[in-house]
């Protein structure tokens, strides 16, 4: 029995160590799989048996679908999966894979949203598959075919017709997805850090289409001391993109971007605003990616900098400037303070019926008004001079004339008047050789 004990033991450290040397260097495409990739025992949620092994899948074509609870479109794409599936049988092994505990997957399931997948049978608690193909971003998608692993890439590729292709031996059309570190300079070569006495002080990047290997968003580069000195957008339209600029210029100067304080004149709107959840295959055509990098002395200048530079290399130019424009302002009637809060737990339901705000500032009205065209379609400022938190309960109201009557309760006004304000205006580039 000791010895038994004791050669248990071996073997589960020598595992530990052969999972450790993968981890360490993951698979690469062409390469063939280890034996512990088919012999190390799966756990798995939502099956009869705790674990399970690939041993007896090793002829089938292998669709490794990694996953989390709180990934909608991991989610989504379950059920395009059983249905690959069950389309083609035992040819092939189609395996959602998670890192996640069993508490974690179990109240996950339990839950009215998790229900819906509480059939899914998914490894669980897993090490090894991660170490063996680590990635950035989920959904990530590992195909494996005789042995060896024959590509890695999104989920929007898992089809029938990508299916049929590797099992028929025929050219895949599959592209391969290298999923990109974001805390890198976008599409920077690793070259550059084998060169020890040059130091990279600027950069700059832009695409059109979509770019598969990195997820939809924004990266921003800080320093040590946690100034922002550049920032990255991947995958998004480029109103988004100018959004996120205008957001920020106007914080530079005291103010709240909103809706209201952009002019947009562009012929086809639709290359630059649209939802690209909705569009799909014709959206990832018109979506851009950039990453820009100013040296860290220069980070107060990094977004009109930005903006100078998407002028510069795509159709559309687009500045801030501060204009005469028509717009409520919100004041106070009297030196009595009506508003100030009496503290408590924060409440923002401003357009809700009746409108409450609770130990907020006046920038969450200004937020919700400047959101909201239903009320007005001017821009709001606030002219009050208050910097407090504020405490107001309003009765319901459907037009700005109600709100006003409401507002007056309080010894504040909103009213029409003209100022000087930044706007942010895009129009089409008069340059011709784009």
């Amino acid at each position: 029995m000791q010895k038994k004990f004791c050669r248990g033991l071996l073997s589960l450290a020598l595992t530990g160590i052969a999972l450790l040397a993968y981890a360490q260097n993951p698979l690469k495409i062409g390469d063939a799989l280890p034996k512990q990739f088919w012999e190390t025992p799966l756990q798995m949620v939502n099956t009869p048996q705790k674990t399970t092994t690939l041993s007896a899948d090793k002829d089938k074509l292998i669709v490794l679908d990694f996953w989390a609870t709180w990934c909608g479109s991991c989610l989504k794409n379950f059920p395009k999966m059983e249905a690959l599936q069950k389309q083609f049988g035992d040819r092939i092994k189609i395996l959602p894979v998670t890192d996640q505990k069993t508490e974690v997957l179990q109240k996950f399931f339990s839950s009215a949203n998790g229900g819906r997948y509480n059939k899914t049978a998914s490894v669980k608690e897993d090490q090894m598959l991660h170490g063996f193909f680590p990635h950035n971003g989920i959904p990530y998608i590992v195909w494996i075919k005789d042995g060896r692993l024959i590509n890695t890439t999104d989920a929007d590729q898992v089809s029938a017709d990508a299916v049929s292709e590797l099992l028929e031996n025929k050219k895949s059309s599959l592209q391969t997805i290298h999923q990109i570190d974001r805390s890198r300079p976008f599409m920077l070569s690793k070259d550059f850090d084998s060169e020890k006495a040059s130091q990279l002080l600027a950069y700059s990047f832009i695409s059109k289409g979509r770019i598969r290997s990195v997820g939809y968003g924004t990266y921003f580069h800080r320093s040590a001391s946690g100034s922002v000195y550049g920032r990255q957008f991947t995958n998004l339209s480029l109103m988004d993109i100018y959004r996120a600029i205008g957001y920020a210029l106007f914080e530079k100067k005291g103010d709240l971007f909103s809706e209201k304080r952009l002019i947009v004149s562009v012929k086809d709107i639709n290359q630059v605003d649209f939802n690209t959840a909705k569009e799909g295959l014709l959206a990832d055509q018109k979506i851009y990616s950039m990453d820009y990098i100013t040296p860290p002395s220069q980070s107060d200048r990094l977004y009109e900098n930005m903006l100078k530079f998407i002028n510069q290399n795509t159709p559309y130019s687009a500045e801030v400037s501060d204009q005469a424009v028509k717009c409520l302002v919100l004041r106070r009637t009297s030196d009595k303070d009506r508003i100030c809060t009496k503290g408590g737990e924060v409440i923002d339901q401003f357009m809700a019926s009746p409108s409450v705000l609770q130990n907020v500032s006046l920038d969450y009205m200004l937020s919700a008004l400047n959101a909201n065209s239903a009320i007005t379609a001017l821009p709001v400022i606030d002219e009050t001079g208050y910097r407090g938190n504020v405490d107001l309960r309003l009765n319901a109201f459907k037009d700005l004339a109600q709100l006003q009557k409401s507002l007056a309760r309080y010894d504040l006004e909103l009213k029409e008047a003209t100022r000087q304000l930044p706007i942010m205006m895009i129009k089409d580039s008069n340059t011709n050789n784009r």
